[in-house]
């Protein structure tokens, strides 16, 4: 099954001057479609470092988001760097020119005009907000950096490219919470846990006492198949009650 991953895009996200939403946001929407995120890569507008990224990632199956970059201004070269990236040109798209053109009417511009223009052979992403569609090529969407814009087009993106995926994944996550315990206190127990169950994938996540109301926390879980995971959250239970630790399920 091919990886989802994402690049987040912009000075403005790297200096703080801006918050970054789309992380929590796109891995919601994979979520509640049975799918998940395997990676995000965070990038300024350097246009050397995102078309070396751009390039790296069209090389691979994976099917990948792209956050911000791809407007008229002189620090927007997400497109310019996608291009350069497949070896080739920007050309203005049709279907792009006639949803600029009827949003502006006698006010378009050549300025609003260059947001139309995609690498050669791309697909437009239809935008909801204000007419101004994202492009795709292959499994590469590029949408604004504004959520009010970009989180419609990647839903309209997964909806209508990628719904024979949804929910294939044989995956699932659990895990408990150990009270007032220290990691190495039980490595023991999850390196036979790795070594007993090795379709899955331990985690273990510790929490220090500042964070917690002042107890030590441990949240200790499994993630990959479901019955994999069922059998090894079984063995952690019955592992740290014959311990005699205390533990809980964590809240939704």
């Amino acid at each position: 099954m091919s990886a989802f991953g994402a690049y987040i895009i912009g000075d403005e996200i790297l200096s703080g001057r801006r918050e970054d939403k789309h992380f929590a946001k796109l891995r919601e929407l994979l979520h509640a479609r049975g799918l998940r995120l395997s990676w995000v890569h965070y990038l300024g507008d350097e246009p050397q470092r995102l078309t070396e990224a751009f390039r790296r990632s069209l090389a691979s199956e994976d099917i990948v988001f792209s956050f911000g970059g791809i407007g008229a201004t002189p620090d927007d070269h997400t497109r310019q760097c996608v291009a350069h990236a497949l070896g080739v040109p920007l050309e203005l798209h049709p279907e792009a020119e006639a949803l600029i053109r009827a949003r502006f009417g006698e006010r378009t511009t050549p300025q609003r005009l260059e947001m139309g223009r995609f690498p050669r052979g791309a697909r437009i992403i239809p935008n909801p907000y204000n007419q101004i569609p994202g492009f795709s090529v292959a499994d590469h969407h590029f949408v604004p950096g504004f959520p009010v814009m970009a989180w419609p087009m990647v839903e309209w993106v997964l909806d209508t490219q990628y719904a024979h995926l949804f929910h294939r994944e044989d995956y699932v996550e659990d895990s408990v919470y150990v009270w007032d315990a220290h990691e190495g206190d039980l490595v023991d127990l999850m390196q036979a846990l790795t070594v007993r169950y090795p379709e899955g994938t331990l985690f273990s996540l510790p929490s220090v006492p500042e964070e917690t109301g002042g107890r030590r926390r441990l949240e200790l879980g499994f993630k990959g198949p479901r019955a994999v995971v069922e059998a090894a959250m079984r063995d952690i239970v019955a592992a740290l009650e014959a311990r005699g630790l205390s533990w809980e399920r964590p809240r939704s």
